[in-house]
């Protein structure tokens, strides 16, 4: 998506592109209007190393400072637009007709009703203050009356509106910002629910993490109670060699003990309190080092809105014709142009979902899928 994102607006502000397996050469015309220095520039696809970047050498990945500077751009150049998708577009057969075994003899879409969605692109912002930190760029579609997640009208609308088959129309969004602000909303929420798992793995990464350097600080800390310890054991031996000398000396020696006990009684006192507080630490589980170690780990996530489109497609229903050797069947389904097949289809014998994993197998007595015809 980085790399769609990035050719489609480049070409869209009159840049050309030579593309090749590892980099690509981009040419930026002194009369365009852009931030982005004019003259060659190659751009190196994947995160490189640090020392790729320079004046005419930059990296192209989620991360890279010269793609947040294109999003930023962008962004202030159309922050909103709209899409009309026609039901003239190729009709695509859901993936469990596709990857099963009956064939699609014909497909006829009946528009009934026009409807409106909105795709919104987000930023997204994954990082810990200390060693995490990753952007994501999403799509997210939702039908604007039903607030239904549409994400087969997300992956049309990146598809629709690639540098090939330009189509996206400029345009003023009709949806009010009243309309519009419930909309997006969910669709953020839309959005958190599709990378949570990359969330969590993040999460369990800083986690681990951060438990590795609790128990390095606690190691180190428990050698250090060691070493106090030994130190604790010699100054108390040494005091009580003093109190020896004290008693059997003379006056002269009495006199240089009583002085060096002293002393050494003193360094024993700040010693012992030292290793006392310190062993009262440990035993609470360092709880202020731990705390300050956790919140340098733990994640901060900034989602950001970088564009929204308003999307008018339609809705209706679809004849599909199958045929399987002599049999033939017609089946019903509901359709919208650009969101393909919008029922959920159920095999008419276990009633199991028809799904890519678990594709139709057979419509010999109803639509049989490949679990169900597997078990006889």
């Amino acid at each position: 998506m980085v790399e769609q994102f990035t050719e489609r607006y480049l070409r869209s502000i009159g840049c050309s592109i030579e593309r090749s397996d590892d980099h690509w050469l981009v040419s930026v015309p002194d009369d365009i209007d852009t931030e982005i220095t004019h003259g060659r520039h190659t751009l190196i696809r994947g995160e490189g190393t640090p020392d790729d970047d320079d004046d005419r050498t930059k990296r192209l990945h989620p991360e890279s400072a010269f793609f947040q500077q294109l999003l930023r751009e962008a962004g202030e150049r159309s922050p909103s637009g709209k899409l009309s998708i026609e039901s003239e577009s190729d009709i695509e057969s859901p993936e469990w007709i596709q990857n099963g075994a009956v064939e699609v003899q014909s497909a006829q879409f009946t528009p009934y009703y026009d409807r409106t969605a909105i795709v919104v692109l987000f930023r997204v912002g994954i990082e810990t203050v200390s060693e995490y930190q990753q952007e994501l760029l999403r799509a997210i579609a939702v039908d604007a009356r039903s607030e239904e997640s549409l994400p087969k009208l997300a992956e049309t609308f990146l598809d629709t509106t690639t540098v090939e088959t330009e189509t996206a129309s400029d345009g003023a969004v009709q949806l009010t910002k009243t309309d519009v602000r419930p909309l997006l909303e969910t669709a953020r929420e839309l959005l958190l629910e599709s990378v949570q798992g990359q969330l969590d793995d993040i999460h369990r990464e800083a986690s681990r993490a951060a438990d590795s350097e609790v128990e390095e600080y606690r190691q180190m800390q428990q050698q250090r109670i060691l070493e106090l310890q030994e130190e604790h054991s010699n100054l108390s031996s040494k005091i009580n060699d003093l109190s020896e000398k004290i008693n059997t000396g003379d006056e002269d020696s009495r006199v240089r003990a009583l002085r060096e006990r002293k002393e050494l009684k003193s360094e024993y006192e700040e010693l012992d309190e030292t290793l006392n507080e310190l062993q009262e630490r440990r035993d609470s589980g360092f709880p202020n080092r731990q705390r300050e170690i956790r919140e340098r780990h733990s994640l901060d996530v900034q989602v950001t809105p970088l564009t929204l489109t308003e999307v008018e497609y339609e809705r209706g229903e679809i004849d599909f014709e199958f045929i399987d050797g002599s049999i033939h069947q017609t089946v019903t389904l509901g359709y919208g142009s650009g969101i393909g097949v919008a029922d959920t289809v159920r095999c008419s014998s276990c009633e199991r979902e028809l799904t890519e994993h678990n594709p139709l197998q057979t419509i010999l007595d109803g639509l049989k899928c490949q679990s169900c015809t597997k078990e006889r």
